[in-house]
């Protein structure tokens, strides 16, 4: 797969006090740009409910770099730069771009899976796993190590 990247409309709902996006709104943007890849790679609301399990996250943090107001066009990517080797921890780069392509944000996040049943840390099936080999890298994409708590 090519890079993924979706244009975002910043809705007035967005700005903050100070006339310009306010710092949650990075992180919506980031959450609504995953969604929108993993379905369109097949991984919908409905197959995560058929395959009852569902993506978690662990850690988000945003670097901001430049200012986003009200009539800003932005574009928002999706790399993952790093993974085990069973896609059962994973971590996905976002970049926030304006519409001349300056990165305005940088939102990196860490996610595992969790059994909708069980409610525990899970590895993903076969399905998921060939759909996040398939999602683009990062330049600086690496494997990580196997964490032993994740279990079936």
């Amino acid at each position: 797969m090519t890079i993924f990247e979706i244009p975002i409309q910043v809705r007035w709902s967005d700005i903050d006090q100070n006339r310009h996006l306010r710092h949650s709104a990075y992180y919506d943007y980031g959450a609504t740009t995953r969604i929108a890849c993993f379905s369109q790679q097949g991984l919908t609301n409905l197959k995560f409910e058929e395959l009852r399990i569902g993506p978690i996250l662990f850690r988000e943090e945003a670097l901001f770099k430049r200012e986003i107001k009200f009539e800003d066009k932005v574009t928002v990517d999706l790399v993952v730069y790093k993974a085990t080797p069973d896609f059962s921890r994973w971590s996905i780069r976002h970049h926030i771009y304006k519409e001349d392509r300056t990165i305005a944000a940088i939102i990196n996040m860490d996610g595992a899976w969790i059994d909708m049943t069980k409610r525990k840390l899970t590895i993903p099936n076969d399905f998921i796993q060939q759909v996040f080999e398939g999602f683009p890298k990062s330049e600086d994409f690496e494997w990580a190590p196997m964490k032993p708590s994740t279990s079936q």
